[in-house]
């Protein structure tokens, strides 16, 4: 089986040949090693050295230079958004005192959809609607820094 041993980051991308795609959730988009198969129909075996965030628009290096393009699965999430930064912050904080995954946004926050945390937020002002988009919580302070796209580097 052929083997992925690197990861190319999005924008790094020029003039590579692209065979398969996989659609990952973001569980799925931290791995090392793991057996995949591509829309496509391509068999392969992921190999890196290590567990790594694979992000929307990486492509996967296969061990003979063609690439497979990671693309990040739609979830079912939590758009929560709150009248005023203050009050969003506030809830910032109640979703992180739970050690809830989330992805943070500057105005709004997602969340994995889950009916307990939505009633919290509107109890707490802020609202929370289902929303089906990709998820790219934060890694957390111990996870090495990982980025989500949005500008800053994948450590």
């Amino acid at each position: 089986m052929i083997r992925a041993t690197r990861i190319l980051r999005a924008g790094t991308l020029t003039g590579c040949e692209i065979i398969d795609r996989v659609v990952l959730d973001h569980g799925d988009r931290h791995r090392r090693r793991t057996a995949m198969r591509g829309v496509g129909g391509l068999g392969f075996l992921l190999d890196l050295a290590d567990a790594t965030i694979l992000d929307d628009g990486d492509a996967l290096v296969l061990e003979d230079g063609r690439l497979v393009w990671i693309e990040a699965a739609p979830e079912r999430l939590l758009e929560i958004r709150a009248p005023n930064e203050h009050a969003l912050r506030r809830l910032i904080w109640h979703i992180g005192n739970r050690h809830i995954p989330a992805e943070i946004g500057p105005d709004a926050i997602w969340i994995a959809h889950d009916h307990v945390l939505a009633e919290m937020v509107r109890g707490l002002g802020g609202t929370a609607d289902p929303v089906e988009r990709p998820f790219r919580p934060e890694g957390g302070a111990y996870s090495g820094g990982h980025s989500h796209g949005h500008g800053h580097s994948h450590g």
